[in-house]
């Protein structure tokens, strides 16, 4: 599988873009500009798209989903047990300064804690809020990997400040569906560099292992 990441956006968010044959998923679209857009369009080449997927819905990880939209019709999947984020994007792009309008449409549903596939892409759905109330990192275990979106990053964690963040909460989502996943399983996160599960259970100063 051929991993590409984009950082992108205000706010230096990972995009993903996963390649395995003739087929694609994208991961937290956060293009916010054209240019970014082209960069992706261009790592997609000859390959298809069959899907996206979110961690969750904060603006950063889905600023760019409507210009996917634009040339690709795909499924969109999220965790939907609770949409506000979702349902209020619009509102959430006003707050930051960013001229976006709301989705008019209700994305597919991501599961908890179970497997799933698309695309020919097979990978497990883990529920980590704490961050956000629809959070989900998602363990490619036959890849060794993990995009864990915003709930652990290299040498920190998601914020919990926001709508229904709640430390505790992100701190038991970690030790449980994280940090129980092999000692070598790689982290990519939705901002910074990649890490892996060893190196935090050691040494992340948030969320000891």
């Amino acid at each position: 599988m051929d991993i590409k990441i984009f950082e992108v956006g205000p706010f230096a968010e990972n995009t993903y873009l996963l390649i395995q044959e003739d087929s694609a998923i994208l991961i937290d679209p956060g293009f916010s500009n054209e240019t970014e857009y082209q960069s992706f369009q261009s790592a997609l080449k000859e390959v298809t798209l069959d899907a996206i997927v979110l961690t969750h819905a904060h603006v950063d990880h889905v600023l760019g989903l409507q210009r996917v939209l634009k040339d690709h019709d795909v499924k969109v999947y999220v965790n939907t047990d609770d949409l506000f984020l979702w349902n209020n994007f619009g509102s959430q792009a006003t707050m930051f300064g960013l001229n976006q309008v709301a989705f008019s449409f209700t994305p597919e549903s991501l599961p908890k804690d179970e497997k799933f596939e698309v695309g020919g892409f097979e990978f497990e759905c883990l529920y980590t809020p704490g961050h956000s109330p629809d959070h989900t990192s998602l363990y490619f275990k036959d890849e060794g990997f993990v995009i864990a979106g915003d709930a652990l990053f290299n040498g920190s964690i998601g914020r919990t400040d926001l709508y229904q963040g709640s430390f505790e909460v992100l701190e038991q989502s970690i030790k449980e569906k994280l940090y129980t996943l092999p000692g070598n399983t790689k982290v990519y996160p939705g901002h910074g560099p990649v890490t892996t599960i060893e190196a935090e259970k050691a040494g992340n100063p948030f969320v000891k292992g």
